[in-house]
């Protein structure tokens, strides 16, 4: 059995908590927020983000040395705006024994440079500190709540070095959690910020229900949506077969029709007529697909690959048109 710390303690990494201490996996959570921590300490409930599952066994802290101090594997479970932050922060407490899982997949910020991926950006602030801890990404069609009550669920671990990747697939899968091995990092982790994208335009759709709205144009939107990342994403550098699988389509698939899907449920708000202020003001937890679509559609102008999907997305979110002339122009353009 490992000795796990989750630095992040929203929905999807105390549900990762929860079922790998269930599997007899000794875990340690981390987080920022107080009233996180006072609930997990004081209830064995994770009251803001998982408040229906009981925590048998998942201890917390507010110290980020606690958790190097008492891991062997770090899972990074925070959003990709503030995930390089908190590497910083860990990088003086790593031993070299450390291995590093990133579960915030996408585009670094520009002043990062090099190829814009989260996990090579982690990669070099590693070597920058003469430092040369492994890092692999975990990601895949996995709603947090339901991952969480047990929910037979398969997801992707993706490193360069498929030794690690392997390593990591066999220690932490469980008996509902399936974990396979994948040696494209760049694709899993582009699928797993572009899927947002196309789930903010499937909730935008059951915004617009009862005007043009409904289940034929999410069918529309989808391969759409799916086409235009296939094109964009082969050209940033990922495989063509991991669009096919479970970071890629399949992810796509669960985060653009499950109402627990929180860039679904944003772009519903938006179809109903919310600002994106009100509508994120509103939430909680992040929704990634914002900051996604914004990314895709800088990092598609450098490379010059046409994406009238993602610029279509990016006006509604900076309010240059309303909800029906983005979906609309979607199809049209699509087609």
């Amino acid at each position: 059995m490992s000795k796990i710390g989750i630095v992040g303690l929203g929905n999807w990494g105390t549900s990762l908590a929860h079922i790998w201490s269930l599997d007899g996996h000794s875990v340690l959570g981390w987080t920022i927020e107080q009233e996180v921590y006072e609930s997990m300490v004081l209830e064995g409930i994770n009251a803001k983000y998982l408040p229906d599952t009981k925590l048998n066994g998942v201890d917390a802290t507010m110290e980020l040395s606690e958790v190097t101090e008492f891991s062997e594997l770090l899972v990074l479970s925070l959003p990709s705006s503030v995930i390089l932050d908190i590497v910083d922060l860990l990088i003086p407490h790593l031993r070299p024994s450390h291995v590093l899982i990133d579960l915030a997949k996408g585009i670094a910020p520009e002043e990062e440079g090099g190829s814009g991926l989260i996990s090579e950006a982690i990669e070099a602030k590693l070597e920058a500190a003469g430092i040369s801890n492994p890092v692999a990404v975990l990601t895949g069609p996995t709603i947090a709540p339901e991952v969480a009550e047990g929910v037979l669920t398969n997801a992707l671990v993706a490193s360069h070095d498929s030794s690690v990747a392997e390593r990591i697939a066999d220690r932490l899968s469980t008996d509902s959690l399936i974990l396979k091995a994948c040696d494209d990092p760049t694709g899993a982790e582009l699928w797993g910020a572009f899927k947002n994208t196309v789930a903010l335009s499937c909730g935008i759709v059951d915004g617009l229900r009862g005007g043009i709205g409904g289940d034929n144009l999410k069918a529309a939107l989808v391969p759409i949506g799916f086409a235009e990342g296939r094109r964009l994403l082969t050209a940033m550098g990922a495989g063509e077969e991991t669009s096919l699988g479970p970071a890629g389509l399949g992810d796509l698939y669960v985060t653009s029709t499950s109402p627990s899907s929180r860039n679904r449920t944003l772009g519903e708000m938006l179809g109903k007529g919310m600002s994106l202020d009100e509508a994120l003001e509103s939430m909680h937890m992040v929704a990634e697909g914002v900051r996604a679509s914004r990314m895709f559609g800088k990092r598609a102008k450098q490379i010059g690959c046409d994406v009238p999907f993602i610029q279509a997305l990016n006006d509604l979110l900076d309010g240059n048109c309303n909800a029906e002339e983005a979906v609309r122009r979607m199809v049209e353009q699509g087609l």
